[in-house]
């Protein structure tokens, strides 16, 4: 199958799983608002859930919005900065406008295809700075590896000051029945135990095949890349642009609480609980994490006794204002931007460069 088309075909599996869980959502939501007009003797032609969201938004504060945009800009200029750190230690000093809008580039591409945006960065940028591509992707593993510790430090956070809400909705999926999970623990046990064998008495005949080969080059250029964290200069810096980075994700969440009449009065923990519920949703493969982050969130609203209705406005009033007004314009103006601004650079084939013509 044609490169093009299994992307597309990717493209279309992803946003069907997105979509579907989003119109699932909404079709139970608006079923229970419809519930709730009938109890408040409302007419059900002046009931429609969609029509409330699309009100919602023109009634939310714009200029709040505005803010989370710029938040959301300062967040990935914090994200660039960081990134030259990890760069300098393989031999790279980016320009700074590959390092920002390959960043934005590789946001844009996620709402496409879920996890490509990774390798769209990395692949880029490496075009543009004349750098072997497996290097570059060291050195973005390492870049996410920051950010899963510190999401973990931000659901700490989150369990010391909210433990009681956090827990009671998460520990039915986490623990469910005992037995249930006792034997899924012992399948997946059995199965990784038979993978390793298999690869351990075929280890001689996999070794001399080109896929390895292959594999063991990419790896050590991606071990070059991630070698580069034990080489950053200034750790007083890296340390402030990861709090920079994942303070400014937090108030963009805190500040669309006033930008939106039902939830102005939510406190700065509840603004916590709802960033972490939503990162978590975030980690689903779909468009932008598309109907995954739209029930954490709303189920985070719930636990502070927000309708789910008002959730439902919310979560997509901060969804559609970080894609379109952040990912969207940002990830278009970095594909007419990064070929203008580069036009005299040399490309790269793996790890030659050759003068454009």
């Amino acid at each position: 199958m044609k490169k093009p088309v299994k992307q597309f075909l990717q493209f279309l599996l992803f946003f069907a799983v997105g979509f579907t869980i989003l119109f699932l959502l909404y079709r139970s939501l608006n079923a229970n608002y419809q519930e709730e007009c009938v109890k408040r003797g409302v007419p059900a032609e002046e009931c429609n859930l969609l029509e409330k969201v699309f009100t919602d938004f023109q009634n939310s504060n714009w200029w709040w919005l505005l803010v989370i945009i710029v938040i959301y800009i300062l967040s990935n200029i914090f994200r660039a900065v960081r990134w030259h750190q990890l760069l300098k230690p393989i031999g790279c000093i980016p320009k700074w406008y590959n390092s920002f809008f390959t960043i934005m580039l590789g946001y844009f591409a996620n709402l496409g295809l879920p996890r490509i945006g990774e390798f769209v960065r990395a692949g880029t940028f490496a075009k543009y700075e004349k750098i072997a591509p497996e290097k570059v992707m060291g050195t973005i593993v390492v870049d996410r590896i920051f950010d899963f510790i510190c999401l973990g430090i931000m659901i700490a956070l989150g369990l010391f000051f909210e433990y009681d809400k956090i827990w009671t909705y998460f520990e039915p999926y986490l623990l469910g029945e005992g037995k249930n999970k006792f034997t899924l623990l012992l399948i997946l046990g059995f199965i990784a135990v038979i993978g390793l064998a298999a690869i351990y008495f075929l280890r001689k005949q996999l070794m001399q095949t080109k896929l390895f080969q292959k594999l063991q080059k990419i790896g050590l250029g991606f071990w070059d890349g991630l070698k580069s964290v034990k080489d950053i200069e200034n750790i007083s810096l890296f340390i402030f642009n990861t709090i920079g980075i994942w303070a400014c994700y937090y108030f963009m969440i805190y500040f669309c609480f006033y930008a939106y009449a039902p939830t102005a009065n939510l406190t700065l923990v509840a603004g916590l609980t709802v960033f972490i519920f939503g990162s978590l949703g975030m980690v689903f493969p779909s468009p932008g994490g598309m109907g995954a982050y739209h029930v954490l969130v709303i189920a985070a609203l719930m636990l502070y006794n927000i309708e789910e209705a008002d959730a439902f406005s919310f979560v997509n009033i901060l969804f559609f204002t970080i894609n379109i007004g952040g990912n969207i314009i940002l990830g278009i103006l970095a594909l007419i931007l990064l070929p203008r601004l580069n036009s005299g650079n040399d490309t790269i084939i793996g790890e030659a460069t050759l003068p454009k013509k």
